[in-house]
């Protein structure tokens, strides 16, 4: 995926934006998945399982994330481990994507395509995904319970307009009207 940046992504976006330098063209910074967990406050294997499932979609262990505030109508209390979180970058970044869009992405049922406006007003992409289990990695008999999970991909557009069409020009398959 790289490669198809460099030599074609990276010139059509010189070509459409106009920048002077090859330095200002917006390129991917990293790429975080998240999974929250909430039945872990119930059952911490629970927790384990998420972690073990996303390190073997990332490739690398994830950071366990714990609860930032007190709310008693959900019986959560400060500092419980509520989910997990990974932050991948270069090498990495670039293996996961392209295992994303090729592979996990096209697995989804009844995929009609991403939506187009998952975007935050900096040209960063958020999807959801509902199932883990479109990863090729993850056993299906394995799995306990099937999970959701955030993946945030990051880039140095500075609006939307720019890291849509770099998205685009990555292969991310949008949803057309």
């Amino acid at each position: 995926m790289r490669v198809h940046y460099e030599e074609k992504a990276r010139p059509a976006m010189v070509e459409k934006f106009k920048y002077q330098s090859a330095m200002q063209v917006p390129r991917l910074r990293k790429i975080v998945l998240s999974m929250g967990v909430g039945d872990a406050l119930q059952d911490q294997k629970l927790l384990d399982a998420a972690v073990t499932e996303m390190a073997q979609i990332a490739g690398q262990k994830p950071a366990i994330r714990r609860a930032k505030k007190s709310i008693a109508n959900f019986k959560l209390r400060e500092g419980v481990p509520i989910g997990c979180l990974v932050t991948l970058r270069g090498a990495r970044m670039w293996e996961f994507y392209d295992r994303l869009i090729n592979v996990a992405v096209p697995r989804i049922r009844d995929f009609r395509g991403l939506n187009p406006r998952g975007f935050d007003g900096r040209g960063n992409y958020n999807l959801g995904l509902t199932e883990q289990i479109i990863f090729p990695e993850i056993d299906y008999d394995k799995v306990g319970k099937v999970r959701g999970m955030n993946v945030t991909i990051v880039t140095s557009a500075r609006n939307d307009d720019e890291g849509r069409e770099l998205l685009r020009l990555m292969n991310l398959p949008f949803r057309t009207r």
